[in-house]
């Protein structure tokens, strides 16, 4: 099914007439319609004449040269995720669900179940880079696609993750779908549109305003399973979209950096309040994301030692053992108070294991003990 044609026009002209994210109309639409919405501006003299300058269907078709398509509410391709925007507040006056979508590449958008978005710092350390790269690939390779905002920084990288793994990666803007932002990743966004998609609220020609990033990170939040941020100072962009995720219910994880790293103090704060949950690799954010029973990890610990397989008596006697010059049974015993009889049977037991050894001066630790 596919949502009406006049619904359809109706959208791209009020998609021209207000700000992207705005929540009054956007939640008017919700309640009563596109088309209503439109008819209540055309019979408002002061707005009349800028509906009267927008040609709906001729942005339809200017779109369609330029490789976009309008997906709307009713579409079979519609990411039904962005539904869960209806009931969340709005921040700073942007909320609600979208007018449509414009996008331009391959990637359908209902294919974005289980996805994950990794967002983060645009001046990103090497250390942020490769993590957030290294994520975003295992994450990928997984099958789950990766959302990001392309822009520089942590953005960037989890693109490449999963570009390098040969999965799609879905960049959502905050310029129109058919604009590069920033400028120096044209080759980036490019490769995106051929083998992803690249998404935007905003109409097609749309300049990149700081509102339309705040608008935008709501969409990233709600288009994906889970959020994940890889450094975000206190005052990050990425932090705005990690509030959008916890309000939705959505997975929200942070990767922890060094403690006195002020790139990652945003992160650090998060995960100190309990707003999300610390991952350190891919394989951990598969096992938040994933069904119970699926992706769970091994709880993680040291190399085993030839002491673990000891007994409470075999480690109480070894602990006396001298490491240089030999002593008796009888020695060993008086030191910790075990029969000589019962500290013999032990010893003869730890040099089986090879962890002692004797000659004519008595027992002494072996080279394996020390390990």
């Amino acid at each position: 099914m596919t949502a009406s044609d006049a619904e359809r026009l109706a959208r791209v002209a009020l998609g021209r007439l207000t700000e992207p994210g705005r929540a009054t109309l956007l939640g008017a639409v919700a309640d009563r319609g596109a088309v209503a919405v439109l008819d209540h501006l055309r019979a408002d003299p002061l707005v009349a004449p800028q509906v009267a300058d927008v040609d709906p269907e001729r942005e339809l078709e200017d779109a369609a040269r330029s490789g976009l398509r309008f997906v709307v509410p009713g579409d079979d391709e519609w990411p039904d995720p962005l539904e869960d925007l209806v009931g969340a507040a709005p921040v700073q006056g942007r909320g609600g669900i979208p007018l449509g979508l414009w996008v331009r590449g391959p990637f359908r958008l209902d294919g974005l179940s289980g996805s994950l978005a990794v967002v983060g710092s645009r001046s990103a350390t090497t250390y942020g880079d490769d993590v957030a790269r290294g994520l975003a690939s295992q994450v990928a390779e997984s099958g789950r696609p990766v959302v990001s905002g392309a822009a520089f920084g942590i953005d960037q990288a989890a693109h490449l993750g999963a570009i390098a793994v040969d999965r799609p990666t879905i960049a959502v803007l905050a310029c129109g779908a058919d604009r590069v932002y920033p400028q120096a990743h044209q080759q980036l966004i490019d490769h995106i549109a051929r083998t992803g998609a690249v998404v935007s609220e905003t109409v097609p020609g749309g300049a990149p305003m700081r509102v339309r990033f705040l608008a935008r990170n709501r969409l990233i939040a709600a288009l994906s399973e889970g959020t994940v941020v890889v450094e975000a100072a206190l005052r990050s962009g990425a932090l705005n979209t990690a509030n959008w995720a916890g309000r939705l219910n959505r997975h929200l994880m942070g990767v922890p950096g060094p403690v006195g790293s002020a790139a990652s103090a945003g992160v650090h704060q998060l995960i100190r309040t309990g707003a999300a949950t610390l991952v350190t690799s891919g394989e951990e954010v598969l096992e938040m994301l994933g069904a119970a029973g699926e992706h769970v990890l091994d709880v993680p610990r040291g190399k085993d030692r030839p002491r673990d397989g000891l007994t409470e008596r075999q480690r109480l006697v070894l602990d006396a053992v001298p490491l240089a010059r030999g002593a008796t049974s009888a020695s060993i015993s008086r030191v910790i108070g075990l029969g000589v009889d019962a500290t013999h049977a032990a010893l003869l037991e730890l040099e089986v294991r090879g962890m002692v050894e004797v000659d004519e001066d008595g027992w002494r630790l072996a080279a394996l003990a020390h390990d």
